[in-house]
């Protein structure tokens, strides 16, 4: 089963329309997002709830449920509670009473403008804020219209207040009119509210996820337990791209508890009675494997094939003037390379699937984010259409992007793992399999030449960018790339807010045989640090203060500059720090949304401290202040992790790091203080998810130069100074 939030206890109702008292259970009105289209979904009169076909957003019964179906997965960010708050200002109901249940694979679900149902991108609340906004106004217009007839009066003189309808001393809850609201035809538009009546938006909620996840009944994927279920773990390749040549089962099946050996395409699974037997049965097992040319791959090696590459010329994905020309001519210039490495999603839940294949229908569970490459993928494994398979979608313990893949690559193993069984299987990844198997940030390599004039004013900016194409292959690659240019490799840089009036932007995608994979802010997550350490690095150039620099670059962009004054003010940028605490700034727009960030941090015998970070972001309207705030705050953790510790390095095919030993998170004492200040604006409503992620590691490191001299280039900072 989904996970559901029990909704609060509902006030006490004086029903004034017993009359009207649904005769058969729910009232369900639907309306969906797809190709952008809002569309009117199916609304069926029935005596049991179970018969209803619906792909809608809102239910509601006549005993006053209030229940949000969601397409979307809740990895932590918290977008169940900010998608009911949408809906529940339309509807005028607190949301605190929704419940919420996740969807299954359905059309209506799908994103807007990308043929599947995901969650991703930033994007979750962008693309469902106005047609929920409408599912609930659409309701609460119904609702009214019912009462009107039932009453007989005016529906202009009726209100609604917290699911009810309201009539001087009369009020019927919403569950009343549930029946005869059904019967009325369904509003081709409806009003919205204005910003200024909203009564839940903008103003801070509690997560309707909290006391489930607080008193373990929040169901994770690795909480799956099924009657007669076994446990697998797979043996894999110790290299990418190696291949098996043969394997001896006989030591694993000598475990006690250990029930089946046998071949897959990604390696040997060994299915036991439970985890410690399948742990100890799969690294009991003998393989024989072969391993290829990947055995040959090396970080150095890569780093420095990169770098070569850099100083040739690639596709070009924006050139605007003469950047040639503004370079020969520039007072002065630099020429760098920013180098960063693969990093791993970490997330706190390992990868998991549990998969039951019976005769004709087949039964996934899993923390996912995307439920319909899984059912589709699942489906060419069995050979079988995907309105076959069943994908149960549960919590996932981080995402992150790594339970998005187009491949569904730990599902489809999983399926592989349970084809043929007559019992469900829950196949797992331990923390070592997880951090070895791939699908990373892509390693790569800038090269930026840049200068500027007598004046300090940057001229022109040259920025190479090699590395491997994140949609290559994938799902969204005809979507996203266009002439070769994956715009998630450039993301960043041609958008960036700057006009630099030479600027050229060029890509070499390169081949390996490392799976890699968006995580978390994509190419922002590289851009973002490129751009803004070359425009610290032309500040110091040209002996102009960083803080002004942006500001005069940023001329007429009222938004960016608003983040940048409330910034320079929360942090008390330019006045007198503690002694050896040096300032450093950055600005990233991303997703909709901008993000300014300032770190203060001091380094002493090569020992760095990050103090603090005062972030300011401006995402449009906060649906839910509380959950902008935490996520600015697990963004800033997150990378501040990546910006210090975050490596994948490779040596003889093989990845070194194995577990959070050696892929270091922040500890308790390294995390800094965090204050995060929301600016309101009229802008377009932005993501939340991963804007903060950018701005930190180019904070952070132009305040270490200015604490130590030493421009670091090449991330994680660990290897450039002792942290």
């Amino acid at each position: 089963m989904p996970p559901r939030h029990t909704p609060q206890p509902l006030a006490e109702t004086r029903d004034v329309t017993q009359e009207l008292r649904a005769t058969r259970r729910e009232f369900l009105i639907g309306i969906g997002a797809c190709a952008g289209a809002l569309l009117v979904a199916k609304y069926a009169h029935s005596a049991e709830p179970a018969t209803f076909q619906p792909h809608a957003f809102l239910r509601i019964s006549d005993d006053d449920v209030f229940t949000l179906f969601v397409g979307k997965s809740e990895m932590g960010q918290g977008i169940h509670t900010g998608l009911a708050m949408i809906l529940a200002e339309g509807l005028d109901v607190d949301p605190q009473k929704l419940v919420i249940e996740v969807a299954g694979v359905d059309a209506a679900f799908k994103h807007p403008f990308l043929p599947a149902q995901f969650t991703g991108g930033s994007n979750s609340t962008q693309t469902l804020f106005e047609p929920l906004l409408k599912v609930g106004a659409t309701a609460r217009s119904m609702l009214l219209t019912a009462c009107s007839q039932a009453w007989n009066v005016d529906v202009q003189s009726l209100r609604t207040d917290d699911g009810f309808v309201l009539d001087g001393q009369r009020r019927v809850s919403y569950g009343s009119m549930a029946a005869a609201a059904s019967r009325l035809a369904v509003p081709k538009d409806v009003a919205l509210k204005s910003p200024q009546s909203y009564k839940y938006l903008g103003r801070s909620q509690r997560r309707l996820d909290s006391l489930g996840k607080v008193t373990g009944s929040a169901r994770f994927g690795i909480d799956v337990r099924l009657p007669n279920m076994l446990i697998a773990m797979v043996a894999r390749a110790p290299t990418f791209g190696a291949t098996l040549r043969n394997f001896d089962a006989s030591p694993a099946l000598a475990i006690k508890g250990v029930v089946k050996v046998k071949a897959i395409p990604t390696g040997v699974a060994v299915l036991a009675t439970n985890t410690w037997a399948a742990q100890r049965g799969r690294d009991a097992l003998i393989t024989n494997w072969e391993l290829g040319e990947s055995a040959q791959l090396s970080t150095r090696s890569q780093r420095e094939s990169y770098r070569q590459l850099a100083g040739t010329p690639g596709t070009r994905a924006r050139d605007v003037g003469n950047v040639e020309e503004a370079l020969a001519a520039a007072a002065r210039r630099i020429d760098v390379f920013y180098e960063f490495p693969y990093l791993a999603h970490a997330c706190m839940e390992p990868l998991n699937a549990t998969v039951h294949v019976t005769a004709d229908r087949c039964d996934v569970w899993s923390g996912t984010q995307a439920p319909s490459f899984d059912a589709a993928n699942v489906a060419k494994v069995l050979g079988r259409t995907p309105d076959a398979i069943t994908v149960h979608t549960l919590f996932l313990g981080g995402g992150f992007g790594r339970r998005g893949t187009g491949d569904s690559d730990f599902v489809v193993e999983a399926t592989h793992v349970a084809n043929g069984e007559t019992m469900p299987v829950q196949t797992l990844w331990s923390r070592e399999d997880d951090m070895r198997g791939g699908y990373y940030r892509p390693s790569t390599v800038s090269r930026v030449r840049a200068g500027i004039d007598a004046r300090g004013k940057p001229v022109a900016i040259h920025h190479v960018i090699v590395g491997q194409n994140v949609h290559a292959r994938s799902p969204f690659q005809k979507f996203v790339v266009k002439n070769g240019i994956d715009r998630t490799t450039v993301e960043g840089s041609v958008d960036m807010p700057y006009p630099i009036e030479n600027l050229r932007v060029e890509v070499h995608n390169t081949e390996q045989s490392v799976p890699i994979l968006w995580w978390r802010s994509v190419g922002h997550s590289i851009n973002g640090f490129v751009t803004n350490t070359t425009l610290d690095e032309l500040a110091v150039l040209g002996h102009r203060d960083p803080l002004e620099l942006h500001r005069s670059l940023l001329v007429g962009k009222t938004r960016h500059l608003a983040v940048l004054d409330k910034l320079a003010a929360a942090a008390n940028y330019g006045k007198a720090l503690k002694a050896g605490r040096f300032h450093g700034l950055a600005l990233h727009q991303s997703f909709g949304t901008v993000v300014g960030q300032i770190a203060e941090v001091s380094v002493r015998a090569g020992s760095l401290r990050v103090h603090r970070i005062t972030c300011v972001v401006d995402c449009g309207i906060a649906i839910n202040p509380n959950q902008v705030v935490a996520q600015m705050e697990g963004s800033i953790i997150f990378a501040l992790s990546a910006a210090l510790h975050g490596e994948i390095a490779i040596d003889d095919g093989q990845v070194l790091q194995r577990n959070f030993d050696t892929y270091r998170l922040l500890r308790l004492n390294e995390a800094p203080k965090i204050d995060v200040h929301i600016i309101g604006s009229d802008a377009p409503l932005g993501g939340i998810g991963e804007p903060g992620v950018p701005p930190l590691a180019p904070a952070v490191c132009n305040a270490v130069f200015r604490a130590t001299g030493i421009r670091v280039r090449r991330l994680p900072i660990a290897n450039q100074l002792h942290v």
